[in-house]
């Protein structure tokens, strides 16, 4: 597709928090807050004419390596929240991309996010085959306070469950969707903690890609604050999850 008339380097991009996206005490669940920011990325990407669409013209598509989200504040049903999105760096293969959540003009989230261009046919990382100079980058602008990080994995950890990897839990790219592997970890959290709002900040890894019909495990650390939950198959962990609480 062709670069959008109205494509800016920064967008701002509004949604309504809906019923279906809550917890039942009616805030924002973390898995749709992570949703909302990867639309918003994946507008931008749209209208600057980095798409899925366009890059499939080269069997390429962007994933998700590592993702870094700090909260101040959940929004509720019924707000309107800002999102502000903005590319740090985009070299060969590799991007930064910040995004921020604005309700008016409080500040309540901040998310920086790592992409990899991922050959959908080969399944390997190479260079950027699209153009990208009309997006302009912002290298000292940040979204959070904290970047980033490598989690470090080998702790203590307790089998929590086994599970399938359904339909369901696939996207366009044929791979469960990052979202998925948050979710699944969620799901073996104190309930309580997650409803009211004990999470300060969270960080994801993908260190490999899992398809369907393949069995993954779950295991829990054994430490409170931080709490680092795995996924993995075949005894190799394919993402990490580390929830830092308040």
């Amino acid at each position: 597709m062709p670069i959008a008339t109205n494509f800016t380097s920064i967008l701002k991009k509004d949604w309504e928090i809906t019923f279906l996206q809550c917890y039942p005490n009616g805030y924002l669940k973390y898995t749709d807050l992570c949703n909302i920011l990867q639309l918003t990325a994946g507008v931008h990407a749209e209208l600057g004419g980095l798409s899925f669409s366009d890059m499939q013209q080269h069997h390429q598509a962007w994933v998700l390596s590592r993702m870094r989200v700090e909260i101040m504040r959940l929004p509720k049903w019924r707000e309107i929240v800002t999102v502000k999105t903005w590319i740090n760096s985009l070299e060969n293969s590799r991007s930064i991309r910040c995004l921020e959540m604005y309700i008016g003009d409080e500040k309540i989230i901040g998310c920086e996010t790592f992409w990899a261009v991922f050959n959908t046919e080969t399944r390997r990382p190479e260079s950027l085959a699209t153009a990208h100079d009309h997006f302009e980058k912002y290298p000292n602008d940040k979204a959070t306070e904290i970047q980033f990080s490598k989690i470090d994995t080998a702790i203590d950890k307790a089998f929590v469950t086994e599970k399938t990897v359904l339909l369901s839990d696939l996207d366009i790219v044929n791979h469960a969707n990052s979202v998925k592997y948050l979710e699944w970890c969620l799901d073996y959290v104190e309930p309580k903690l997650l409803l009211t709002q004990q999470v300060e900040s969270f960080e994801m890894n993908y260190l490999k890609e899992v398809s369907l019909d393949e069995t993954i495990s779950i295991e829990k650390s054994n430490t409170e604050n931080p709490m680092t939950l795995t996924v993995s198959t075949d005894n190799k962990i394919c993402f990490a999850l580390q929830l830092n609480w308040k």
